[in-house]
């Protein structure tokens, strides 16, 4: 089933309205943001990170001009070593290629064994920007929304301070 058809049948599923932007394949966050100008709600970055072990993953949302804190998520997760997860890791547990990991990719995650979390400076935002499994399009959703469809995913968000 095509990654994309799977995000949007999830979310009517759920009676969730968003808006879809189709375009050209974006390869880095601000040819992604040259393409949602305009629009209305945060853009987003979205980084897959595990432990030393790899045997922890985590699912971080937060604002795409905001720089991460390693030492700070490392406290947050309560974990000595904090990288960016390989993309093995990334197409074992998502079935996704690097360069589009979202909280959708997650409907691929089916060991559940993803630890989400959005910082506390979003949250507040009325919508949020996507990448829907695939670099071809943005899909804007209710904040509101992307909780309630973590939720009913069994992978709900820990809201933290980054």
């Amino acid at each position: 089933m095509d990654l994309y058809f799977k995000v949007e049948e999830k979310l009517k599923e759920l009676g969730m309205n968003f808006e879809l932007v189709e375009h050209e394949p974006a390869l880095t966050t601000e040819q992604a943001d040259s393409f949602i100008e305009g629009i209305e709600g945060v853009r987003t970055k979205t980084m897959f990170l595990t432990n030393k072990k790899k045997n922890e993953f985590y699912l971080l949302i937060m604002d795409d001009m905001k720089r991460l804190d390693m030492d700070r998520f490392k406290e947050i997760v309560e974990q000595k070593q904090i990288k960016m997860a390989s993309e093995n890791s990334l197409m074992e547990k998502m079935m996704l290629p690097p360069g589009v990991v979202s909280p959708f990719g997650l409907l691929n995650n089916e060991d559940k064994d993803i630890k989400v979390y959005i910082d506390k400076e979003i949250i507040n935002e009325d919508r949020m920007s996507f990448h829907p499994s695939t670099n071809e399009k943005t899909i804007f959703i209710k904040t509101g929304d992307l909780i309630k469809f973590l939720d009913n995913i069994g992978q709900p968000a820990n809201i933290v301070e980054i």
